[in-house]
């Protein structure tokens, strides 16, 4: 039995020794404590704990007299009309036939003057009752003197409370505890709430934070569980959202401390940060804001929790230039119909025989009407102050008491009230066999027990009069919701509080914050957000480096590194693309590759096609001569296709120019090592045959020129060529050149070039028109004094001279030409030996043929041999 257990830890059992030894063992109370209190009597009584005046008062305790009682200071009007509006809804209940029929709800409500000792006292008082005297009982029977508990106020004391009264399963229903902690159900067992927790109002902070871009806050809490456990989840819900850093963190003293105050505005007023969150109680605000006041701290948006965020005290014309503009979390506002007639009927109870039976009532009537209750004090007296009739009335007088317009932790009250209703109205619903404790059994008035109500409270579910689903999670928090509050200062001096937004959370959408800017007063020149950050954001094309000993929002910006961007880390720019010049975003790598449109393109293939013009030209020449001696001098069919072959390497050389493709790669050193051979091999055999027919002019060489007819010419140059052809097939099959994507030249480029895929067959090909060139050269130089009419042998000299000289020049140059510039070399290389060998070999005879026709016949070629010799 709760009421044993307690009783038997707070009380001191007076044994039957004291008198007669046949008297039944009794409990009695050491002290009576005498608390400001409101009662209705019922069949079942809900209790109630509220804030009804700010401080407490303790006197000095001494071990030789009696200990005195604390009085409260500071009567708190919106905290008696939280009490009031508990006593509403329990006179609505009774009202409602549909819920909790024939069974009269009554309540027992206590003040805890702000003072922990106070509020728990209350509460041992309303789980124990407050009978001075009564016997011990084996078995407990009865109703408990309450079923449930409405509050408390503050965190700590329901933690307070909820340790001791949740050992037997207590139900306590509190309707402004927001404490995190109090939703650890194998601590709390029987705690609820109708407001979320601070969890979720974190939660709504950071969402606000994050929305307006403040990333440099300071957070001010007060010195109790409340404020400690928050700064514990914000720092850790800013640090896992990455929304900003905390500029400082300051504890707010609950012993108004003048020192620590003034250093905490004085840190304040020198931060950078112009965001100042406050998790503290209404009263803390009062005595910081007579410190910043003081100090005169201005241009700071203060950001406040749903403890004072539509707290009037604080919206007062001295306080207005400092607080206007404040942005708060605030319990979701409801409406209750009838509450204001409720209220007008309120009166002070004289006839009360109980010294303070209805004691908050009285304290309130005194303060809103400023009288006395006789007897009066002695001082009033003699200050003439009036006394109290209980007549007065209410609309007479202007006190916020009655401005219900904006109903928040009054709403929650309510809907803390309907839960202990329905749930008791559930469990007598219950049918005798079909229950859900042991053997089936039901709950009921007559052998009621805490926990029996706590089981269906965990359960219930309903719907108020404002049209608010209520029910509990498994945690004992209801689903949260918001509103988001801001402290408009009208121009007349006014104060209005509105509401900009909400947050909430739904099973559909989650945590969704929605705001209404157009709506919200900023308190500053600009009507704008302020700036809070501790550093601002990097421009594009830099990254941040974090300031030694500094929070992460605190850093520089220093440039990124080419092919880099961004302004939070630099990053890299995919394969395919480079940091812009202003490093802000990638933009595509510029391609390069010996392109037609360039200007290099254009002079090489312009080169290369007058090059073949010229190749066709002289090819006409000989066509139209090749009759006359000199064209038919040393086989014209040799000097037919020496003048292809020289056609086919001018042309080839195009294939190295534009956009490099499989099929250009492949093809391009295939045709310039088989057109170069076509051409040098011809060569090679014209000069064999020169000094082939020079032997057959000896005496006795005549035998030799048989093997130097045309066919054997014809052969030798396929032959040779073939062997050109088969290194070319041997290499495309083994490791086929092929485009390639190189990034190593230039990081801002990508050069589209032809790898020759095997080095080896590159350097084979050409090592094979080497050789051919060489010994056309030497065979050349050989034959190079031979008689002139027979002697081609020094014009080969020459061009093979011009030959090899490019190409050994080729190799060096081509080896270090990156990109574009190493087919750039090798065209070079083509057009300037097709050139040398055009000029060459067919430039005298051309100037004989068009310019010296005279000496275009047989006597004059064999003239200048005879004359020579």
């Amino acid at each position: 039995c709760l009421n044993q257990y307690v009783i038997c830890t707070h009380l001191v059992v007076i044994s039957a020794s004291t008198g007669s030894s046949s008297l039944p063992p009794s409990c009695k109370f050491q002290r009576q404590f005498h608390l400001n209190e409101m009662h209705k009597p019922g069949d079942v009584v809900l209790g109630g704990l509220f804030e009804v005046h700010y401080t407490s008062v303790f006197p000095e305790w001494t071990f030789t007299s009696e200990p005195q009682q604390p009085s409260c200071k500071g009567f708190d009007t919106l905290g008696f009309r939280q009490a009031i509006t508990m006593a509403f809804a329990v006179d609505e209940i009774n009202k409602n036939s549909n819920l909790l029929p024939n069974i009269t709800l009554g309540y027992s409500l206590y003040d805890n003057c702000g003072a922990l000792i106070i509020g728990f006292s209350a509460a041992l008082s309303l789980a124990t009752g407050r009978e001075e005297h009564f016997l011990l009982q084996e078995n407990c029977s009865g109703t408990p003197p309450i079923v449930g508990i409405v509050g408390d106020h503050y965190s700590t004391f329901s933690i307070a409370m909820s340790n001791v009264l949740g050992l037997y399963r207590m139900p306590i229903v509190s309707h402004f505890a927001t404490c995190s902690c109090l939703s650890d159900r194998q601590r709390f067992p029987s705690f609820f709430r109708t407001i979320p927790n601070d969890a979720f109002q974190v939660r709504a902070m950071i969402q606000i934070l994050k929305h307006f871009s403040w990333t440099w806050v300071g957070l001010l809490v007060s010195d109790d569980d409340y404020g400690l456990h928050v700064a514990q989840s914000f720092q850790s819900g800013l640090a896992q959202s990455g929304g900003g850093c905390l500029a400082y963190l300051e504890v707010l003293p609950w012993d108004s401390d003048p020192n620590e105050l003034r250093r905490i505005v004085h840190l304040i007023k020198k931060s950078t940060a112009c965001v100042v969150i406050v998790f503290a109680h209404e009263i803390h605000m009062i005595q910081l804001m007579e410190e910043v006041v003081q100090q005169n701290v201005t241009g700071l948006q203060w950001i406040a929790s749903e403890t004072w965020s539509a707290t009037p005290v604080l919206q007062t014309p001295r306080l207005m230039p400092y607080l206007g503009g404040t942005l708060g979390i605030a319990i979701h506002r409801g409406e209750l119909p009838g509450l204001r007639d409720f209220l007008l009927q309120i009166r002070p109870d004289q006839n009360n025989n109980g010294s303070y039976g209805n004691s908050m009532v009285k304290q309130f009537w005194e303060h809103t009407f400023e009288c006395r209750f006789a007897p009066p004090p002695a001082d009033w007296v003699e200050a003439g102050g009036a006394l109290c009739t209980g007549q007065e009335d209410l609309e007479n007088v202007e006190t916020e008491f009655m401005d219900i317009s904006n109903l928040r932790p009054e709403y929650n009250v309510y809907k803390a009230v309907y839960a202990l209703a329905y749930a008791l109205h559930d469990m007598l619903q219950c049918e005798p066999g079909r229950g859900p404790f042991s053997g089936h059994s039901c709950g009921s008035l007559q052998r009621l027990e805490p926990w029996q109500l706590l089981h269906y409270l965990e359960k219930v579910n309903f719907t108020t009069s404002f049209g608010e689903q209520v029910s509990f999670d498994e945690n004992g928090d209801v689903l949260p919701i918001y509103d988001i509050m801001n402290w408009l200062w009208l121009p007349d001096g006014k104060t209005k509080v509105q509401s900009v937004g909400v947050v909430k959370r739904s099973a559909s959408k989650g945590e969704e914050l929605t705001l209404d800017e157009d709506k919200i007063y900023w308190n500053f020149d600009a009507k704008e957000p302020p700036r809070s950050v501790c550093s601002e954001s990097c421009p594009p094309g830099t990254r941040m480096a974090r300031k030694k000993g500094e929070p992460v929002c605190c850093f520089d910006c220093i440039p990124c590194s080419e092919g880099k961007i961004n302004s939070m880390e630099c990053t890299s720019c995919p394969d395919d693309f480079w940091s812009s010049p202003q490093r802000d975003h990638c933009v595509p790598k510029k391609t390069e590759f010996l392109s037609y449109q360039e200007p290099l393109g254009i002079c090489l293939t312009a080169t290369s096609l007058l090059g073949t013009f010229i190749c066709a030209v002289v090819l006409g020449i000989f066509i139209y001569h090749r009759s006359t001696p000199i064209v038919r001098a040393n086989n014209s069919e040799l000097s037919f296709l020496i003048l292809l072959s020289l056609k086919l390497c001018f042309l080839c050389s195009l294939l190295f120019i534009g956009r490099p493709q499989l099929w250009t790669c492949q093809l391009r050193h295939a045709a310039f090592g088989i057109s170069f051979v076509l051409c040098v091999s011809c060569i090679l055999v014209k000069t064999m045959v020169v000094l082939a027919v020079f032997q057959a002019s000896k005496p006795g060489g005549g035998a030799k020129l048989k093997w130097f007819g045309a066919v054997q010419q014809r052969g030798t140059v396929m032959a040779l060529t073939l062997i050109q052809a088969a290194i070319c097939t041997v290499w495309l099959v083994s490791s086929s050149p092929a485009p390639h994507r190189n990034t190593q030249y230039h990081n801002d480029k990508i050069v589209y070039e032809c790898v020759v895929g095997s080095t080896v067959g590159f350097a084979v090909l050409l090592g094979y028109i080497g050789l051919l060139a060489i010994l056309s050269f030497l065979l050349a130089f050989l034959a190079r004094n031979l008689p002139d009419n027979f002697n081609e042998a020094k014009l080969i000299t020459f061009s093979m001279l011009i030959f090899s000289a490019v190409w050994v020049a080729f190799v060096p140059a081509y080896v270090n030409s990156p990109g574009k510039y190493a087919d750039a070399v090798q065209v070079f290389a083509i057009l300037a030996s097709s050139f040398g060998l055009l000029v060459a070999l067919f430039g005298p005879k051309c100037y004989i043929i068009l310019l010296r026709p005279e000496r275009n016949t047989k006597k004059a070629i064999m003239g200048r041999g005879n004359a020579k010799t």
